[in-house]
C-alpha cells in the first residue's frame, strides 16, 4: 500500500482502538434520547461524551488537487467543583491524513496540534435562562509532522454563551489563541475562533444543526468561514448509547489554497450520569 493508504488505515485503526477502550464504560440505565440530544447541543452540559468527528476537505492547495482527512478525537468531561460550579474539559486531538496539500511534499499522516479548553460554568442557568462558561484555552504542539502543526505553544481565553428554549438551542463559542513559545523559525499564532450555532431537536433523539466554525488569522489577516449543516440521532448500539450523524461544509471564505467544500461524519459515545 502507498503512504496515503497507510495513513488512512492508521486513522481507522486509532478510531477503532478508542471505541474499544471506551465501550466498557457504557451506562446500563435507559436515558431519554431527546434529553440526551438536547444536552449534546450544549457545550458545557454535565454529560461525558467522546465525539469522533471525521472531516473530509477537498480542492486544497494551489492546484486545488489536495485532500485532507481529519479525525478529531474530542472527549468532553464535566467535573463538579462545588454545589454551584462545574469545570468542563474539552479536548480536540486531530489525526490527519493529507495528500497534495503542500506542493511537492506528497502525503503526510499523523497527529496534529491539540487544543485543550477548560470552561468554568454555573450548574444552573441564569434567571433569564442563559447558560455560560468561560476559562482558558491552550494550544499544545503535538503534531507528528511539521506540515501538520504549528510547532508553537499557545494560550488564550475561551467563552461560550447559549440558551435553550424548548427544542431550540442557540448561542456561540469563542476563543482566541496567541503563541507564547515554540520553534522561533515558525510563524507566530494569533487566531480567533468564532462558532455561532443553532440547533433544532426533533422527536426520537434527532437534531438538525447549523453553525459556522470561523477562524480569523491575525498574522495573515485572513478569514476561513465554513457553513456547516448537520443531522444527528441518539440511539443504542448494543448497550452503548451513541449519537450518529453527518453533515456538509461549504467554505464561503478561505485563504488561497484553502478548501472549497467538505463532508463531516460524527460518531459520539455517550456516558450520562
Amino acid at each position: 500500500m502507498d503512504k496515503h493508504t497507510l495513513g488512512s488505515v492508521a486513522i481507522l485503526r486509532w478510531s477503532c482502538i478508542w471505541v474499544l477502550l471506551l465501550a466498557p464504560l457504557a451506562a446500563s440505565a435507559q436515558h431519554d434520547a431527546d434529553e440526551l440530544a438536547k444536552k449534546l447541543s450544549n457545550p458545557v452540559a454535565a454529560l461525558i461524551s467522546v465525539p469522533l468527528q471525521l472531516n473530509w476537505d477537498t480542492n486544497i492547495g494551489p492546484e486545488e488537487e489536495g485532500d485532507r482527512f481529519t479525525l478529531n478525537i474530542q472527549p468532553v468531561v464535566p467535573i463538579s467543583l462545588t454545589e454551584k460550579w462545574n469545570m468542563i474539559s474539552r479536548t480536540i486531538l486531530p489525526l490527519i491524513d493529507q495528500s497534495d496539500v503542500v506542493p511537492g511534499a506528497g502525503s503526510q499522516s499523523g497527529t496534529g496540534d491539540t487544543v485543550q479548553s477548560l470552561f468554568f460554568s454555573p450548574k444552573k442557568p441564569t434567571s433569564t435562562g442563559w447558560i455560560w462558561g468561560a476559562g482558558p484555552v491552550f494550544l499544545i504542539p503535538t503534531a507528528s509532522d511539521d506540515l501538520l502543526g504549528t510547532e508553537k505553544w499557545g494560550i488564550g481565553p475561551t467563552v461560550v454563551l447559549l440558551k435553550q428554549e424548548g427544542h431550540l438551542t442557540f448561542g456561540a463559542l469563542v476563543n482566541h489563541i496567541e503563541s507564547v513559545a515554540g520553534d522561533e523559525d515558525r510563524a507566530d499564532v494569533s487566531s480567533t475562533f468564532l462558532q455561532p450555532f443553532v440547533s433544532k431537536g426533533l422527536p426520537g433523539g434527532v437534531t438538525l444543526g447549523l453553525n459556522t466554525e470561523s477562524t480569523y488569522d491575525w498574522e495573515n489577516k485572513q478569514w476561513t468561514v465554513p457553513i456547516i449543516v448537520t443531522y444527528s440521532k441518539v440511539t443504542k448500539l448494543g448497550g452503548q448509547l451513541v449519537s450518529i450523524g453527518g453533515g456538509v461544509k461549504y467554505f464561503v471564505e478561505a485563504p488561497d489554497g484553502g478548501p472549497e467544500w467538505g463532508l463531516r461524519f460524527i460518531f459520539t459515545l455517550l456516558y450520562p450520569r
